[in-house]
């Protein structure tokens, strides 16, 4: 599930918008890296442009190129630039603790995603005790709103014009199976605006499910989510709502802490 971005249109996209799907991409292929043709696809860009943004970042140190392999990786720079802005929006010092008690809790394994744009990107996870796990998730990864349990989620809570944007220009069904249909998908956003959580009924990978909570800022807005993974076993109708009561909880307590 470390694959580049879905393809996107470079219709009308700024520099900056494009420069963005490609430090996405590079960091969605994971310390692999990605050859330029792979940029240039996933991003939905022409092959030279991929080139020079790929040559104009790395003169920047955004990004690196494997001399052996000729593969573009995210640069040194990045990390400086993150390091600066850690102090600022990271938030998984206090959700690594409420990770650590939900799998202790579950034997499932706990992630916090947050909302980047149209986006969810795992920041942090915590593996619980039970041998069998879904391994869907991993810090880093990316998935749109909508898809795996945390996107949904936040989807759901978003104000409902932004939520209906988003719906009526997104297609999920070219990467993801009709499974993530706009109707399937609204139908999965009414569930989870009736319970306050979304399940995500191994959509994403077979027998893997997924159960998750927004957490919300000072605003009122949904920045990030909580999810608890694992295999279809283990998440019984019977025990779902536990589950999801439990996630509920604990991304309650999180929200607080931005008021």
């Amino acid at each position: 599930m470390g694959s580049p971005l879905a393809p996107a249109s470079n219709g009308g996209v700024s520099v900056v918008a494009k420069v963005g799907l490609v430090l996405r991409t590079l960091g969605a292929a994971e310390a692999e890296g990605a050859t330029t043709t792979a940029v240039a696809r996933h991003c939905g860009l022409p092959r030279p442009t991929a080139h020079r943004l790929l040559t104009d970042l790395a003169e920047q140190g955004l990004v690196d190129r494997n001399r052996d392999t000729g593969r573009w990786q995210l640069g040194p720079e990045l990390f400086l630039l993150g390091a600066l802005a850690a102090a600022r929006y990271n938030v998984t010092d206090h959700a690594r603790d409420v990770l650590a008690d939900l799998a202790e809790q579950t034997g499932e394994s706990a992630y916090l995603s947050a909302l980047r744009g149209r986006e969810t990107v795992c920041l942090a996870e915590c593996e619980g005790s039970f041998p069998l796990r879904s391994h869907v998730l991993h810090e880093g990864i990316r998935f749109p709103l909508g898809v795996a349990s945390a996107g949904l989620a936040i989807l759901a809570h978003l104000p409902p014009s932004e939520a209906e944007d988003y719906l009526a220009t997104t297609d999920l069904t070219i990467r993801w199976g009709e499974a993530h249909s706009e109707h399937a998908v609204r139908s999965r956003l009414a569930a989870a605006r009736d319970s306050g959580y979304a399940v995500n009924p191994g959509l994403v990978v077979e027998g893997s499910w997924g159960v998750a909570a927004a957490v919300f800022d000072g605003a009122g807005r949904p920045r990030s989510a909580l999810s608890l993974t694992g295999v279809r076993s283990r998440f019984t109708d019977e025990r779902i709502p536990m589950l999801g009561r439990l996630l509920l909880d604990r991304a309650h307590a999180l929200s607080k802490l931005d008021r």
